[in-house]
């Protein structure tokens, strides 16, 4: 039988590492850059942590993990034969695998509150995974790189993400369009058409406008209860379209009988106001300019989880064909709340690491350093050589710079030369008698075919 691995999850070939460790690498010296500080959380959660707090489209795509030994023991038969999925999971299966990285963070800030100094900011990149349909851009194992700040109300929170979404970005060559709403003005809107009720009913099926639709989110609404009136209402929201001032213009007006609605609209003000857009705001004070990125207001983004509750983000590739989001996140207002930690409100933005890598892969902007790890082997005519290089080897690797030596002394030059090759690395040096005798190196440059006579020396200053 042929070996495989489940659907939706990959091997990651030595060449494809060292581009996602690129990435991590970037985002990680960011986030280090903006104050935060690593932390790690479990592969696993407890079941009761995550159920219930990503809505009941999240929750179906939570993978459960079966207690060991006989799970079905002291289960009561009325419970297997009624066949509830529900009822049966919770009684068999106790822990659940992490969905995402936020709600873990929550249940960390409560258990460790007492070890912790507030406003505290925090940055993971692990995995997570979500029993979802694979395809292409999603997986159901990935990495996410997520940045938070909890214990702060402050608007400079969401301001700074906006900049520091721009320096990853930046960073990695990759132009985007930073997409921005606010979960009060989606409140608003709920409010204003009469469904107030069913705010989130009415926001998981507008996130899902890209996907399916104007005609597929009306049907999805109207399934889901809400009148042909209140339907109505909503149509001169969802077709739209403008710049940041007409779109905060239209909104004042559709909203000037929502004060949560109106709220909503204030904090977008001051965010757009702090990065010089056209808005109505009194004290305008500094202004900051986005490097690469292109700040938009989007009022029919949602973004589908229940504990968002003030600005929300989507970032997306600004070239190429990979349309999906590959960075998103928003404010959070009570997320601890249920772990028995009330009023601490948090914001935070996680971005995809591996929807970015497929997106750098297509426009071919991996740096050419990227694909090497090695950057000088050491091929050797035989023993005596080999010997001879290994203190070399301690000296170039004490100077920072990737080294290594082929281990086979006996093997032919061709055949190391060409594990050169095959590995890309971009410089060779061949030592045989000759250069023992006269303390030299003979160096190629695998790119050019150039070579030279060098020392040691200036070879570290020429690779450093």
């Amino acid at each position: 039988m042929k070996p495989t691995i489940p659907k939706g999850t990959r091997d990651f070939s030595p060449q494809e590492m060292v581009k996602r460790n690129y990435i991590f690498d970037v985002i990680k010296r960011v986030f280090q850059l903006y104050g935060y500080l690593p932390i790690e959380t479990p592969a696993m959660e407890n079941y009761s942590t995550l159920m219930g707090k990503y809505g009941d489209e999240g929750d179906k795509l939570i993978f459960k993990i079966l207690n060991s030994g006989d799970f079905l023991s002291g289960v009561d038969e009325s419970i297997i034969n009624s066949l509830e999925s529900k009822l049966l999971t919770s009684k068999i299966s106790e822990k659940a695998l992490k969905y995402d990285l936020t709600v873990p963070f929550a249940r960390y800030v409560v258990q460790h509150q007492h070890q912790i100094t507030f406003p505290f900011k925090r940055y993971q990149i692990q995995p997570v995974w979500r029993a979802d349909r694979p395809q292409k851009g999603r997986y159901r194992e990935f990495y996410q790189c997520d940045a938070d700040v909890i214990g702060s109300n402050s608007l400079i929170n969401e301001i700074e993400l906006v900049q520091l979404i721009d320096d990853v970005f930046t960073n990695l060559n990759l132009p985007v369009i930073i997409k921005i709403n606010n979960r009060k003005i989606l409140s608003g809107i709920a409010e204003m058409i009469g469904e107030k009720d069913k705010t989130i009913l009415i926001t998981v099926a507008i996130d899902k406008l890209d996907k399916i639709g104007i005609d597929g989110v009306n049907k999805e609404l109207q399934e889901n209860g809400l009148s042909d009136i209140a339907i109505e209402k909503l149509q001169p929201l969802i077709n739209f379209s403008g710049n940041t001032l007409e779109k905060i213009n239209f909104l004042k007006d559709l909203l000037k009988n929502s004060l949560i609605g109106l709220k909503g609209i204030e904090e977008l003000e001051t965010i757009f106001t702090k990065f010089k857009l056209p808005v109505n705001v009194q004290g305008r004070g500094g202004i900051i300019r986005l490097r690469t990125s292109i700040l938009e207001l989007d009022i029919t983004l949602a973004r589908g989880l229940n504990y968002y509750t003030g600005a929300i983000f989507e970032v997306k590739s600004n070239a190429g064909t990979f349309k999906s989001s590959i960075c998103g996140g928003g404010r959070y207002d009570d997320l601890t709340g249920i772990f028995g930690l009330p009023n601490m409100s948090g914001v935070g933005i996680s971005f995809g690491a591996d929807r970015i890598y497929d997106v750098l892969n297509e426009l071919n902007l991996f740096p050419e350093s990227s694909n090497e790890s090695t950057k000088i082997l050491f091929v050797t005519m035989g023993e005596e050589e080999q010997n001879y290089c290994l203190p070399l080897l301690a000296m170039l690797r004490d100077a920072g710079i990737n080294s290594e030596i082929y281990p086979d002394a006996s093997a032919k030059m061709k055949k190391q030369m060409s594990y050169a090759d095959e590995k890309n690395i971009p410089f060779v040096v061949i030592m045989g008698s000759d250069e023992i005798q006269n303390n030299i190196l003979s160096l190629k440059d695998m790119k050019t075919g150039f070579q030279e006579k060098i020392n040691i020396e200036s070879l570290i200053q020429k690779l450093s």
